[in-house]
């Protein structure tokens, strides 16, 4: 499955199980119909792990705008006020940059990860003219 949202918070390296490490983030994503009318907006959250590299971590920032491939959950509890909740999970397999907060420079960032979890950042101006010929 294929997600693009935007970071809620900076990505948080965290160690579990006898130092294996996961990159836990949140992204919202936003979305609009229209119901008798009237423009009604509705956003989702995910929670998010990557288990395949921490080093993507100091990319994923506040605000940043990512697109996530990988897989839906969902975890169910009990809160402490013993209401049932719930939230969405993904497992996330790859990641790529789309670009940076609202309030951003001029440069947009984008990185991938190939399957070995490799980190492969490019950071590309706006503006500036490439090498294509057209």
């Amino acid at each position: 499955m294929e997600i693009t949202g935007r970071l809620t918070a900076d990505a948080v390296v965290r160690v579990v199980a006898e130092d294996k490490k996961v990159v836990s983030f949140s992204i919202a994503i936003n979305d609009s119909y229209r119901s008798k009318g009237e423009t009604k907006k509705i956003t989702t959250f995910f929670e998010c792990a990557y288990w395949l590299n921490t080093g993507i971590a100091e990319y994923l920032k506040k605000g940043g705008m990512v697109q996530l491939y990988g897989r839906v959950g969902v975890n169910a509890y009990i809160g402490s006020d013993n209401e049932v909740r719930a939230n969405l999970t993904f497992n996330t397999s790859e990641i790529k940059l789309l670009g940076g907060s609202r309030t951003a420079n001029s440069n947009v960032v984008s990185a991938t990860t190939d399957r070995v979890g490799d980190v492969n950042p490019t950071v590309t101006a706006k503006g500036e003219d490439d090498d294509l010929p057209f």
